[in-house]
């Protein structure tokens, strides 16, 4: 990779690949609208274009100035309620941007890794861990935009033979996530923690996730570049609410008592995504443990909170 484009590079996950692929020697440019990253989170050598993938010109001309060997693509609409709530502006992101960035990448013959979800892709009935065979179930709008999108990564790479791969994440977590939204948890449950408020844990706390830690995840999808296919990047270990919450309490030194309450609509009762594959295939799995990637976290959000002024 010489010169990559990175949709979402603003963004929690996004900002983290920017920073690795500049570590690579790459030249970087950063597509991001900004509607929720943080230009604050964009390195200093990586060049910021403020664009919504949905614009298709904007896009194109941007991508015949850079001339990409590589695009990552992690620009989304990635809020489950947010797609119950307004289903159209979830489509028109995920589906059409998605479809935008493959359009453009094929002009330039540049790979794409295309970061979609595990648990809401696959749904509730799905057998733990689940495999990139299990035929989807989305609950949610934002699951069957993924999958939506999903199909056209794969079908550009077929028809244009430029090799393209879809990575489906479990739930992140790590140092720069957004802790205002109902994505991310630990970063929620962080926050809380350092202002000494009460949570509150939907579905009672009993949910069980995938976490992988943000670096393991990086690692993944700059591996994945230039390869064709779908693959799990997963721990394969489910980790409940209430323990996630219990270890932070404990990392943190707090006895704060959370809130319970109900599972909201969209939501999953359980998820855990098999990483054989990409294992396989990649030769990537996950390295940081729970309890180590928990630690790292807070530590690093805290920092992030007092800088804040929070």
């Amino acid at each position: 990779m010489k010169r990559a484009i990175v949709t979402g590079g603003a963004g929690f996950i996004g900002s983290h690949v920017v920073d690795a692929l500049l570590g690579e020697g790459c030249a970087v440019t950063v597509v991001d609208d900004l509607s929720a990253g943080d230009e604050r989170r964009v390195a200093e050598q990586a060049e910021l274009r403020v664009l919504d993938i949905t614009d298709l010109q904007g896009l194109a001309a941007l991508a015949e100035e850079v001339k990409p060997s590589a695009i990552f693509h992690l620009a989304a609409q990635a809020s489950v309620v947010a797609s119950v709530e307004n289903p159209g502006r979830d489509c028109e992101v995920n589906v059409q941007g998605t479809l935008n960035v493959v359009e453009v990448a094929g002009r330039h013959g540049a790979p794409v890794v295309f970061t979609s979800t595990g648990g809401a892709l696959y749904g509730d009935d799905a057998p733990m861990p689940t495999a990139e065979d299990r035929i989807p179930a989305p609950l949610s709008p934002y699951g069957a935009s993924k999958w939506a999108g999903e199909a056209y990564v794969k079908t550009w790479s077929l028809w244009s033979g430029v090799p393209h791969a879809v990575c489906r994440l479990g739930n992140v977590y790590g140092p720069r996530q957004n802790p205002h939204g109902e994505a991310g948890v630990v970063a929620i449950f962080s926050e809380h923690l350092y202002t000494g408020k009460a949570p509150k844990l939907f579905g009672h706390g009993k949910p069980t996730r995938d976490y992988v830690y943000v670096a393991d995840v990086v690692r993944a999808l700059l591996t994945a570049s230039g390869k064709s296919g779908t693959f799990n990047i997963a721990t394969g270990v489910e980790t409940d609410v209430m323990t996630v919450w219990n270890e932070l309490c404990a990392i943190a030194g707090s006895e704060v008592e959370p809130e319970l309450a109900d599972l909201r609509p969209g939501e999953l009762q359980h998820s855990c995504l098999d990483g054989t594959l990409a294992s396989r295939e990649l030769g990537w799995r996950a390295e940081v443990p729970v309890s180590e990637g928990l630690a790292k976290t807070y530590e690093a959000l805290v920092e992030e909170f007092h800088r804040a002024g929070q």
